[in-house]
């Protein structure tokens, strides 16, 4: 880690959805290893951007708060940037079906924006884009690969894998530098847990706390596999670090796949309380659900040397810490 710390010691770093849960994170871990960072966000109340989560940094840190949308202001922001972590988007599958002409506004229109912008005023950045495990659709096949077909089942997973697919032909056809994540179950502090719209573990963790029950969907038995937070940090600045990222669609895994109802379980002994009970898919949650997950990451322990280090059981340990301390800036004011 030593490495990549040096390397990001003075550069110029742009995160777009900077006041959300990872970029707030990436941001932590940019600003420690001595980044210039600057971050974009547009505070949309349904989105997970939080001033809270960067209250610890306000003073090392530029905010500009302006929506990707805003290709003029992004023209200005991308000058001069050596670095781009592409976060912003618009993460709810159930919101993109009730509003698609929203996250194709966000996650088409506004990537292909960010982009364009990227090749006429700072061609030279390094982007490391996020995308998601919700491009492959339901699993053909177990562990999921990165050669698994690509059948989202819902707007947004089209729309991300839209976004790949623009950042990867800007790397093709104009030579940028680009990289592609695809996120699992990201979790950790700093994450929205007022509502399932970033996560059902964000609506989890606020029942525990609040002493409501925990509702599991279905039988319980879907296995699903966790990133924690530091984990995926690690895994965004090795992306920018390493040459062998460029111009590859990646996975990230979990230390060890889980069922919905085990996690459940787990989630309310570790809080010491708690209840957990499973109730039937609402339709219209059913109709996109993906049944189990697990993700083949051998390609980024490959080509990056990213391992996740956080097992589920800490990693749920240090959450429910961080939201005891911390919950009424992220379910009352959050």
């Amino acid at each position: 880690m030593a490495r990549i710390e040096s390397f990001f010691r003075g550069k110029r770093v742009l995160i777009t959805g900077g006041l959300g849960f990872i970029g707030s994170n990436l941001a932590t871990a940019l600003v420690e290893a001595g980044s210039e960072v600057m971050l974009v966000d547009s505070l949309v109340p349904e989105y997970g951007g939080n001033p809270a989560n960067i209250e610890h940094i306000a003073s090392r840190v530029r905010v500009n708060i302006s929506d990707v949308r805003d290709e003029f202001s992004f023209r200005t922001l991308i000058k001069g940037q050596d670095i781009l972590f592409n976060l912003a988007g618009q993460t709810s599958h159930l919101d993109s079906m009730h509003e698609p002409f929203t996250d194709l506004e966000i996650n088409c229109r506004s990537q292909l924006s960010i982009l364009e912008m990227c090749r006429l005023h700072n061609p030279a950045v390094n982007v490391v884009f996020a995308s998601t495990r919700q491009v492959y659709g339901r699993p053909q096949y177990l562990p999921v690969d990165e050669r698994h077909p690509t059948a989202p089942v819902d707007v947004n997973g089209i729309h991300k894998l839209a976004g790949e697919q623009y950042h990867l032909l800007y790397g093709e056809v104009y030579g940028l530098r680009v990289a592609v994540l695809r996120l699992t179950n990201t979790y950790g502090p700093r994450m929205r847990v007022k509502d399932d719209r970033q996560t059902f573990l964000g609506s989890w963790l606020k029942a525990v706390l609040s002493g409501e029950t925990v509702l599991v969907y279905g039988d319980g038995r879907q296995r699903r596999d966790f990133t924690y937070v530091d984990d995926a940090v690690r895994a965004f600045m090795l992306a920018a670090f390493r040459d062998e990222a460029v111009g590859q669609v990646l996975n990230l895994g979990g230390e060890r796949p889980v069922e919905l109802g085990e996690l459940a379980e787990l989630l309310v002994r570790l809080n010491g309380e708690g209840d957990r009970r499973l109730v039937p898919f609402p339709g219209d949650r059913k109709a996109i659900d993906i049944g189990d997950y697990v993700a083949d990451d051998a390609a980024i322990r490959a080509r990056l040397g990213w391992i996740p280090q956080v097992p589920i059981e800490e990693g749920l340990v240090r959450t429910l810490d961080y939201y005891r301390e911390h919950g009424d800036a992220y379910w009352v004011r959050g």
